[in-house]
């Protein structure tokens, strides 16, 4: 008796609570459209329909369900239920609240980097947040199998979806590579509102989902009825109202719903009247009666949410529930076709307030309205499980790096083939670097150079699973194993899975309080195919270092296909990524042993002062993003000084100085060296004081030039950054001439830094294929085109043995 009661006054609070997430956030929407000022008349906009949907689901979740192990991703447009979620929990602050889309207030989607309450994963990308989860889950079960995280019990990876969400097709990727792997404990709960943005959604689409779900090896649990329905089907005649619904049309349902109790009470009674026992189901309740029978579907019924949610927690399967509900539940524009980004209006939103019993002037208080005096509920959140721990971002030390990495000894090299020897050197230890080391591939583990340090390291697996070739004794150069003591997650054809797990692994010591230093491996052509996974992933702050290989026109007998044009362009817009393309594999040992304590940092992002000397917020930290080449080049014999080092890291370093009377200089970035190195030496013949600029990351070189012009227009006028420095000593009648292997844009601004006439080389177009020197040849970017950019800049005699083509 006294469990029953206790169940029944925590329903009594968990209802009160639902029906203060509901105001709360429809509120703060209707707020920001209609009570704040609007100083430039955009619409701000907002997603009430789609909060209330998942109102008595997240109220379920958050306020009984959860654990403080188990993370979340809210689906983007209920944000405002999380929100008012964590208000309620004292969480997130009113102002903010008020601030809703407002400069540096609560942000339209949950934001792990922009909001203050504690987001899991940031979900403004329709679909992402969804498969972040079960990549999170598996970064979950690689920790544990090592070892590591020991304190931290097992959570549930948790996804709030739309159903239209489910059109997105990387949760589809994703649940083949959840299989693969052995997922567990991750639950999927979809919002099964059979609205989309702009209609109602296709008739059977549950049970689609419903098959791929279970053919995956998911349980599948269908939260149809509510506890009104369950007992109206046991009254006699209830079997015939449980047909009429399972058949009713979607749109049928929808419109229904947005007409009310008289409408419900007209199609019933045409459609299953008999003047016996279900005239008497219908007739015995008023129209609002049977307008809650008829809205009493399973999303929105706390008992039937409670049960299922707690049967789940008794094992670690994999979960998807089906969860139907009405699209705007309890609110005047539920159901119909075009609420999505529909708003209350005025007059709506009063009928709301006076429903919710709100006083104008109390409509943030945080019990205002409740049916529950304040200290029943204060004393209830008190003891949610899900916030007994407080806040649940991890911070985990850093691991050593050393002070220099190795570099290979070969004479003649290529980047790819060097990041490979350096990992693989690294393999070799014991180190606490090597041993925190995962790496992961979209099935190009071999072509990308990570082959030796698998062989070495093994792949990841949650049971042993035996090379059978080596087993058979069959020669082979690569051995696959698999272990728990593995390092390598090799993944299918899919560059969104692979951005996902990065996003992944790289939040693991936030998330799961252990940190883990991811490589992903990838063709450079094929980051296109994973942008929007690779951006959602730097939004998160996720650390990684990514490796593109092989890259641009230089991969010439492979065709248009396979040569990337716009790479280094994303690799300098793409926020919370720094992009370099060395050209020798001393470079790249610099860089990679940076990069590894860069991933590291974290510093704050907004208002970390620069460091002066480069002007760059270093002390932020993020991820990185390699572009290498399979072309060998041959290395230069020198020594690594700390300069040189410094300059490497900062962006360029002069290869040859120029004299005080240059006429032209080359810049230079990645695999276009030796045509870079032979131009140079063709305009020395008549050219004064030629220089060679190479440029390692056009990324940091840019950002760094930008940053020192900011900071000079805010009156710190000694502000000079690092390419300012190495272009302040060219006269001005020097000519620039830049080189990449790649959109010419990446170096074209070189000439704006100190006002330079500049002629910015590279490929604009698909390639074909060919040999390297014939597409060189045919873009412009060989040794001869160079040259010819240069004697058209630069006064003086023609550059003797200058072919014209």
């Amino acid at each position: 008796m006294a469990a029953t009661a206790s169940r029944s006054a925590d329903l009594d609070c968990l209802r009160a609570l639902e029906r203060k997430v509901l105001w709360l956030a429809s509120w703060t929407i209707h707020n920001a459209n209609h009570v704040r000022p609007n100083l430039d008349g955009m619409k701000i906009g907002g997603h009430q329909a789609s909060s209330a949907s998942l109102a008595a689901i997240m109220t379920a979740l958050y306020f009984s369900v959860l654990r403080p192990e188990d993370r979340v991703a809210v689906k983007p447009h209920a944000g405002p239920n999380f929100h008012a979620i964590q208000y309620l929990l004292g969480n997130q602050t009113r102002a903010k609240l008020e601030n809703f889309r407002g400069y540096k207030g609560v942000q339209s989607y949950p934001s792990r980097t922009k909001d203050i309450d504690d987001v899991d994963f940031s979900t403004g990308s329709v679909g992402l947040g969804v498969a972040q989860t079960l990549f999170a889950s598996l970064t979950q079960d690689y920790l544990k199998a090592k070892g590591w995280a020991k304190d931290l019990p097992e959570g549930r990876m948790v996804a709030l979806v739309g159903d239209a969400e489910m059109d997105e097709g990387n949760i589809f990727e994703a649940l083949l590579e959840g299989w693969k792997h052995g997922l567990r404990n991750t639950w999927w709960i979809v919002d099964y509102n059979r609205q989309s943005l702009d209609a109602v959604i296709r008739e059977g689409l549950w049970e689609r989902l419903e098959n791929i779900f279970r053919a995956f090896g998911w349980d599948v649990v269908i939260l149809k009825y509510g506890t009104l329905m369950q007992a109206a089907f046991q009254e006699p005649g209830g079997d015939r109202l449980r047909d009429w619904i399972d058949t009713c049309p979607n749109q049928l349902y929808s419109a229904l719903t947005y007409q009310g109790g008289a409408a419900w009470r007209r199609r019933l009674l045409d459609d299953l009247g008999d003047q016996g026992p279900v005239t008497r189901l219908i007739e015995s309740r008023d129209d609002a009666a049977l307008a809650e029978l008829m809205g009493n579907l399973g999303g929105h019924d706390l008992p039937a949410l409670l049960d299922a949610f707690e049967q789940a927690r008794t094992h670690d399967r994999p979960v998807c529930f089906i969860a139907y509900t009405v699209k705007g539940a309890g609110l005047p524009l539920a159901g119909h076709k075009d609420n999505h980004s529909g708003l209350l209006t005025p007059a709506q939103m009063e009928s709301f307030r006076a429903a919710h019993g709100i006083r104008p002037g109390h409509e943030w208080d945080r019990f205002e309205g409740a049916a529950l005096p304040a200290a029943t509920l204060d004393s209830f959140l008190a003891r949610v499980p899900f916030a007994q721990k407080g806040r649940r971002r991890f911070t985990a030390p850093a691991v050593p790096v050393p002070a220099a990495l190795p570099v290979p000894a070969q004479k003649s090299l290529s980047t790819q083939a060097a990041f490979g020897l350096i990992l693989n050197e690294l393999g070799r230890e014991r180190s606490d670097l090597a041993e925190r080391i995962v790496t992961t591939a979209p099935d190009v583990t071999v072509s990308t150079n990570l082959g030796a340090w698998v062989n070495r390291r093994g792949l990841f697996a949650k049971s042993e699973m035996a090379d059978l070739f080596k087993k058979e004794r069959i020669p082979s150069t690569y051995s696959w194993e698999f272990s728990p003591k593995g390092q390598h997650m090799e993944l299918g054809i899919a560059e969104s899975n692979l951005f996902i797990m990065l996003s992944a692994l790289g939040l693991s010591h936030s998330v799961f309080g252990e940190r883990l230093l991811p490589i992903g491996t990838v063709y450079d052509p094929f980051i296109m195919r994973g942008a929007d996974q690779m951006n959602y992933a730097c939004y998160q702050d996720a650390r990684f270092l990514l490796v593109a290989t092989p890259s641009g026109v230089t991969l010439a007998p492979e065709g248009g296909a396979h040569q990337s044009i716009a790479t280094p362009l994303v690799g300098m817009a793409q926020d919370g990524l720094a992009y370099f393309e060395p050209a020798f594999a001393d470079e790249l040992a610099v860089v990679m042993r940076w990069a590894f304590d860069y991933m590291q940092r974290e510093g704050s992002r907004d208002g970390g002062e620069p460091d002066e000397r480069n002007w760059l917020r270093d002390e932020t930290g993020g991820a990185v993003y390699l572009r290498l080449s399979s072309r060998t080049l041959e290395q230069p014999s020198r020594t690594m000084d700390e300069e040189l080092e410094r300059d490497i890291v900062d962006g360029a370093y002069w290869l040859r100085r120029p004299g005080p009377n240059a006429q032209v200089v080359v810049a230079y970035t990645g695999a276009v060296a030796p045509e870079a190195i032979e131009a140079v030496g063709m305009l020395g013949e008549d050219r004064r004081d030629v220089g060679l600029l190479a440029v390692t990351s056009a990324d940091r070189l840019q950002a760094g030039w930008s940053a020192a012009q900011r900071a000079r227009e805010r009156g710190a006028g000694h502000a000079r950054s690092h390419v300012e420095r190495l272009l302040a000593g060219l006269p001005p009648h020097c000519a620039l001439v830049t080189v990449v292997d790649g959109h010419p844009a990446t170096l074209g601004w070189l000439g704006s830094v100190e006002g330079h006439r500049t002629r910015a080389l590279g490929v604009e177009h698909f390639g074909q294929t060919g040999t390297v020197a014939d597409l060189y040849r045919h873009f412009g970017i060989d040794a001869q085109g160079i040259a010819r950019a240069a004697a058209a800049l630069s006064p003086g005699r023609p550059v003797r043995h200058l072919r014209v083509v």
